[in-house]
């Protein structure tokens, strides 16, 4: 069988510390209640069904959905833990991308990521697969805007290119890899380039969300509670 590259890898970001919501925001239970028709004695009814899964199966299931078919989760409890502390969301997608380099040749390597983190309970796979289509139509890196045209950096359509590649390359240069600061402070100060500043290194472009409560994210247990009320 013939290798191929990945033409759009999904990525869940678990790596956070969760220290504003308290506990750890990829094992909160999403719970969701949807309508189903039963056929009882010759007759329809409907009926309501309650499903529940953990905010990181949630995330991958969303991006299943949307049509990804390669998934993996980043963060240190997870399959590809990072490779510089703090580091943030961009820290998690260069760990990614390293990750790759070094299990795979160039020409393997995936051709863009759709990056999705874990505290987004509201999104819908719809809503991804929007995304993905616009940015590969456009190469570009690709976000949504909501109604009040605040920019939500993530979610993010993310082309491998070389203007990121250069981009990570100057940022973590230099930079201490997980195993060499392993016993760094949690609270230590963030060690990572922001996403907007990686954005404004690589061709981008903004599309307009149709429902602005799906970038809805849940950092604190006031947040969560809020969007439990919408499932």
């Amino acid at each position: 069988m013939t290798l191929q590259a990945i033409d759009c890898l999904g990525v869940v970001l678990a790596g956070g510390l969760s220290s504003r919501m308290g506990e750890d925001k990829s094992q909160l239970i999403h719970q969701k209640l949807s309508r189903q028709k039963l056929s009882h004695q010759n007759k329809s009814v409907n009926s309501s069904v309650r499903s529940e899964m953990s905010m990181l199966d949630f995330s991958k299931q969303l991006l299943s959905d949307a049509g990804i078919k390669n998934i993996v989760i980043s963060g240190d409890n997870h399959e590809i833990p990072d490779c510089v502390t703090q580091a943030g969301p961009v820290g998690g997608i260069y760990s990614v991308l390293a990750h790759y380099l070094a299990h795979s040749p160039e020409h393997l390597q995936p051709k863009a990521l759709l990056i999705l983190p874990v505290d987004l309970p509201l999104m819908t796979a719809s809503a991804l697969a929007q995304l993905r289509l616009k940015g590969e139509l456009s190469n570009k890196a690709t976000f949504f805007s909501d109604s009040q045209n605040q920019r939500h950096h993530i979610p993010l359509y993310l082309p491998n290119n070389a203007f990121l590649s250069m981009f990570l390359t100057q940022a973590f240069c230099g930079k201490k890899t997980h195993t060499s600061s392993k016993n760094s402070s949690k609270h230590s100060s963030k060690n990572g380039p922001s996403i907007r500043s990686m954005l404004e290194n690589v061709p981008h472009q903004v599309i307009s969300s149709q429902n602005s409560k799906i970038l809805m994210n849940t950092n604190t247990p006031q947040q969560w509670q809020q969007a439990q009320k919408q499932f």
